[in-house]
Formats: structure tokens, C-alpha cells, sequence
């Protein structure tokens, strides 16, 4: 299950980190348009100048017709030269102003799919807002008895301390709890567009208890699937969106030295988190 976790803090580092490299080529590809863009200015002036060459030297031919058949000879060899000069000139000024087209064609595409990755982004963000907002609405009964929802990273976190699902040392969910788990399942069946992650939790205390349990870990896993049934069992939920995980006692949240930290630490997490797949996939197509 920390697999799971670390593929979605990987897809959110490596969007971040494409919306970064999309910024550093488009900065690149600017500095490539103004680069050009004097190249073109000095094709543009030497165009002009051999123009003005060719008509000077068109004066002086006019002038010199007079004169014998070999220097007219080497006027018009002249003349031709610099007229096949001109053609050229005029066909690498041709090819880099295809080349600026094409260049800030492409800055353009990027630019158009990096904003369709923020606001792609900025709805994810707005759908999680109103995912706890709804989950707040929901779980309000039991505020002050064990249950806290709260917002950080990206993902909307739904913890509830053992006193309100489990008695000591056992994963069979009470009646209290059974209601709040209803609650909460109701708001995750209208949101099938996230992922369910829930996570069971102890102190240090080693666990005492029957044989089917060999320890901490043992019981947070089990604690963990008992509610990822409830939460089957309480709506029409796809068990595919949903994952279970024990964490024991190595991701505490208070002190273990007192017997309120310990009774915050003992708590099943509900980590509800978007499906990057879609983003995931923009990211990969921007590269």
C-alpha cells in the first residue's frame, strides 16, 4: 500500500516537475524567436543593401553601354552574379520566416496545453475543496468525539481515533462507529472520481491480546479492512477505488510518552485523493 501512496506522490513531483521544464522551453524557445527575429532584421538590411548595390550598378551599366564589348561583358557577368546574390538572399530570408512561423506555432501549442494542465489542476483542487466541505456536512455529528477532517497536499484526510469505531485491542467496529462510516460512505458513492486509501494506526503499547493477532501491525491491518468492508457493505462504492493498509505504530501523530498522544495515535486515516490518471497522461504528452 505505500506503493500506492508513492506512485501518487510521483505523479504529483513529476507534474510539478513537467510544469517546470514546460516553463525552461518555453523561456528557450523565446530566446530562440528574439534571436531570429535579428537574424531576419539582418537579412532584411543586407537585401536592402545589395538592392540599392544592383541598382547602382544598373546606373553604371546604363552608363557604360558605350564602351567596348569586354566591359560589358563583365558588367553583365556582374550583374548576374550579384542577381543570383539577391535570389539567394531572398530564399533564406523565405526559409526563416517559415522557420519563425513553425517555431512560435509550436511555443503556441505548448502554451495552450500547459493551460489546459492548470486548469485541469485548479479543478482537481476545487473538487477536493468541496469533497471536504461535503465530508464536514456530513460527519458534523461527530465532531468532538474522536473524528477531524482536514485538507493537506492534495488529499483530504477523514481520522478517526480508536474511541469512536474500536474497543481496546479489538477491530470489531461499534455501533457509534458503524453510523460515522455510514456517513462518510454515502459522501465517497457520490465522488467516483476519487481514490480510497485507509490506513489503521496504533501506539507503542504492544498488543495483548488473542492469538489471531501477533502484533501492533496485525491489528492497525485488520482495524483497516474492517472498515474498508463497512465502507463496501454501506454503499454501492467499486471496490477497486478503495485499499486498505497497516501502519502500526511508526507514523504517530502525538507523543507516545502521554496517554492523550497515545490515544491519538490509535486512529484509522480515510486518505481520499484525486485519480491523476488524465493529468498524468497530459504531462506524459507534453514531453
Amino acid at each position: 500500500m505505500e506503493d500506492a501512496k508513492a506512485d501518487l506522490e510521483e505523479l504529483v513531483d513529476k507534474k510539478n516537475n513537467a510544469l517546470d521544464s514546460l516553463t525552461d522551453i518555453i523561456q528557450v524557445q523565446e530566446q530562440k524567436l528574439d534571436s531570429l527575429a535579428d537574424q531576419n532584421k539582418k537579412l532584411e538590411d543586407d537585401l536592402a543593401n545589395k538592392q540599392k548595390a544592383f541598382e547602382n550598378l544598373r546606373s553604371s551599366y546604363d552608363a557604360l553601354e558605350k564602351q567596348s564589348s569586354k566591359s560589358l561583358a563583365a558588367n553583365s557577368r556582374q550583374n548576374r552574379e550579384l542577381l543570383a546574390e539577391l535570389e539567394e538572399k531572398r530564399k533564406m530570408l523565405n526559409e526563416e520566416r517559415s522557420r519563425l512561423s513553425g517555431l512560435q506555432k509550436d511555443l503556441n501549442n505548448r502554451e495552450e496545453r500547459i493551460r489546459r494542465l492548470e486548469q485541469r489542476i485548479v479543478q482537481k483542487e476545487q473538487q477536493m475543496d468541496q469533497l471536504k466541505q461535503n465530508l464536514q456536512k456530513a460527519l458534523v455529528d461527530f465532531e468532538g468525539k474522536g473524528l477531524e477532517v482536514e485538507q493537506r497536499n492534495g488529499n483530504v484526510y477523514v481520522s478517526m481515533e480508536n474511541k469512536l469505531l474500536f474497543g481496546s485491542g479489538s477491530w470489531n467496529v461499534g455501533s457509534q462507529g458503524k453510523k460515522a462510516i455510514q456517513e462518510l460512505s454515502k459522501v465517497l458513492a457520490s465522488n467516483p472520481d476519487i481514490n480510497v486509501l485507509i490506513e489503521g494506526h496504533t501506539d507503542n503499547v504492544p498488543y495483548k491480546g488473542n492469538e489471531m493477532i501477533e502484533d501492533n501491525w496485525d491489528l492497525s491491518t485488520k482495524r483497516a479492512t474492517e472498515v474498508l468492508k463497512l465502507i463496501l457493505s454501506s454503499s454501492s462504492i467499486d471496490a477497486q477505488r478503495l485499499t486498505a493498509a497497516g501502519r502500526g505504530k511508526f507514523m504517530p501523530v502525538a507523543s507516545n510518552e502521554t496517554g492523550t498522544g497515545r490515544a491519538k495515535n490509535r486512529r484509522i486515516e480515510v486518505v481520499l485523493s484525486p485519480k491523476l490518471s488524465n493529468l498524468s497522461e497530459m504531462i506524459d504528452n507534453m514531453e
